[in-house]
Order: structure tokens, then C-alpha cells, then sequence
């Protein structure tokens, strides 16, 4: 299903129809058409229907800029404005810090002082945890620990990494590296817990499949914690769910169309035939994809452990490079 969505975010592009153009005329001075009339003679020409890729964005666009507005919402940090927004009923805008920022440092600081700076203190522990000295072929999982890394990893080197970092500098300079870093080692006492209580609620499967993540722990642990809470039971499994669910979104999105798209672009400057089909490119990513999920998680991360320790060298080298080249 991922590989046939990303197939079709890919061709929804190559489906728009462009707008004839009218010959240039022999003229110094050329009059452009205003893009209100340049809209409703695109739209004339696609029969009175938007592309479907202009449909697609429109209704995401609708419902991102709703949750958007929640889930950045900026925390002012002048008490003064809060107070004066407070007596007027209305809730203080303006400068400040994303919600979702604020939210996940205070968090992982808690974690870091709760858990006596464990990002610390194991960290080499999990270099040979990573390196296989705790490795029992005759335990129970599907994956080893190297390979789950690299299956970790497969996500998050390039949108993370790249992505991210090149869009938090443009943004607010380099500056914003020093923050980064910061938020990434208090962030690495946050995964531990994640990781940690994924270990403590997994479920193995009379077959040997493994089965856990945040869809177990939330509804288990919290009915754990508060056995006589309805409450509290009913609030883990909404949890677990909604979870679930804004994971398959997240994963289609950024797992999987977000990235292909960009790799389109880059590829299409060597290969432009492609970018000019992009349906093309598409259905070669949807068949290469499509053959690695297919066998599971245990095919992932025999892929993944191929692949993934060359693709984080070269991204090492690159930026390496890109150091020495600008000093």
C-alpha cells in the first residue's frame, strides 16, 4: 500500500496539464498576464477541475494548517504580553517558542536529570550493545541489534540529517547547529525510555514475530500504572490508537513520499527523461520498495544493514568535504 501511494504522489505531478503559451511577440516591452487570469485560464483548460495533485494539497493544506496552528502555537515568553492577553480573554501571540519544541525539550531534560544522564553514562555501553559483544543467536526477536539500528537509522539519515539540519540553518542560522546539538543529546535520553519501555511491553508471538512499540506500552502501561482507572485504561488505548494511526500518515508522508520526491529531484538532473516522467521514477521506487517490505522486518533489515553503514560513510565523507572545501 506505501509503494502504491508513493507511486501515485510521484505521477499525480506528471498528471497536471500544462498551459499552452502564446507565441512571444517581437516587442521590447512584454505584458504579463496577472495570475488571477493565468489561474482561471488553467483551470478553463483542465475542463473546470483542479489537477490532482492541486486537489491533494488544497485538503492536506486545510487540515495542516488547523493542526499546525495547535501543535506550533507560540509560547510567548513575555509574562507581560500573557498577562495582558489573559485580562483581555484572548491568548497571547507573537514571539516565543513552538509548543512542540518547548514540549519535547522540557521533556527530555526531565528524562536526563530523572534517569542520572544516562545518554552519558551508557553511552559505551551501547557502542558495544551495537557491536554485537551482548549478541545470543538464541534469543528471542527477529532482528539483531546492529540490524535494528540500521533500520532506524534508514529513516532518518537524509530527512533528518540533511533535510533538516539545511532547513533549521536557513532559517535561523548557524546558530541554530549549537541548539541542535543540544536538543539531540538531551533527545537521546528521551529515546532511551521510548526504546526501553518498547523492550518491557513487546509481545512475541507463538511464531517468533515480535510485536511492541508506543501502540503497546501506552495502552498497557498505563493500565498497568492504574489498574483501577477507568480513566486512565480508556486514555492508553485512545492513545494507542491515535498513535497508530498518525504513524501510518507520518510514514507515508515523510517516510516515504517526502523522500522519494527528493530524490527525484536529484536524480532528474543526471537523467532529465525522468523528471519530465516522473511516473517512471515511481514505479521503479514503488517495485525496488515493494520487494523489500514484502518479506517483512527481518527482510528490511538484511537490507538495511547492507546499505545503510555505506550510505552513512558517504554522508560522513560529504560533509567532511564540505568542511575542508569552505575553510
Amino acid at each position: 500500500m506505501a509503494a502504491v501511494l508513493m507511486f501515485l504522489f510521484l505521477n499525480s505531478g506528471s498528471m497536471t496539464l500544462e498551459a499552452s503559451q502564446a507565441p512571444a511577440q517581437e516587442s521590447e516591452t512584454v505584458q504579463k498576464t496577472p495570475p488571477e487570469s493565468q489561474a482561471a485560464a488553467k483551470e478553463l483548460e483542465h475542463g473546470g477541475f483542479k489537477s490532482i495533485e492541486l486537489k491533494i494539497d488544497g485538503a492536506f493544506k486545510k487540515f495542516n494548517d488547523k493542526i499546525g496552528n495547535v501543535i506550533f502555537y507560540r509560547v510567548p515568553l513575555n509574562m507581560e504580553q500573557v498577562k495582558e492577553a489573559f485580562a483581555k480573554g484572548q491568548i497571547a501571540e507573537g514571539k516565543g517558542v513552538p509548543l512542540a519544541v518547548l514540549w519535547l525539550v522540557i521533556g527530555a531534560t526531565y528524562f536526563t536529570f530523572r534517569m542520572n544522564f544516562i545518554n552519558i553514562r551508557a553511552f559505551k555501553h551501547s557502542i558495544l550493545l551495537v557491536m554485537g559483544k551482548y549478541d545470543n543467536p538464541e534469543d528471542e526477536g527477529e532482528v539483531t541489534h546492529f540490524q535494528a539500528l540500521t533500520a532506524a537509522l534508514s529513516a532518518t539519515v537524509g530527512l533528518g540529517n540533511i533535510a533538516g539540519v539545511a532547513i533549521a540553518i536557513a532559517t535561523g542560522g548557524p546558530g541554530a547547529m549549537f541548539w541542535m546539538m543540544l536538543a539531540g543529546l538531551l533527545g537521546m535520553t528521551s529515546k532511551f525510555g521510548e526504546c526501553t519501555l518498547a523492550q518491557i511491553y513487546r509481545r512475541i508471538n507463538p511464531d517468533g514475530r515480535v510485536m511492541g512499540g508506543p501502540m503497546c506500552y501506552l495502552s498497557e502501561g498505563l493500565q498497568e500504572q492504574f489498574p483501577t482507572n477507568a480513566f486512565m485504561k480508556g486514555l492508553g488505548k485512545v492513545l494507542a490508537i491515535l498513535f497508530a494511526v498518525l504513524c501510518i500518515g507520518g510514514s507515508l508522508a515523510g517516510g516515504n513520499a517526502f523522500q522519494v520526491k527528493q530524490s527525484l529531484g536529484a536524480v532528474a538532473e543526471t537523467i532529465p527523461v525522468l523528471g519530465e516522467h516522473s511516473w517512471v521514477y515511481g514505479l521503479i521506487m514503488a517495485f525496488f520498495v515493494g520487494i523489500v517490505i514484502i518479506g517483512g522486518i527481518r527482510s528490511i533489515a538484511r537490507t538495511t544493514e547492507k546499505i545503510v553503514p555505506l550510505m552513512c560513510g558517504i554522508y560522513i565523507l560529504a560533509c567532511l568535504a564540505i568542511i575542508v572545501l569552505n575553510i
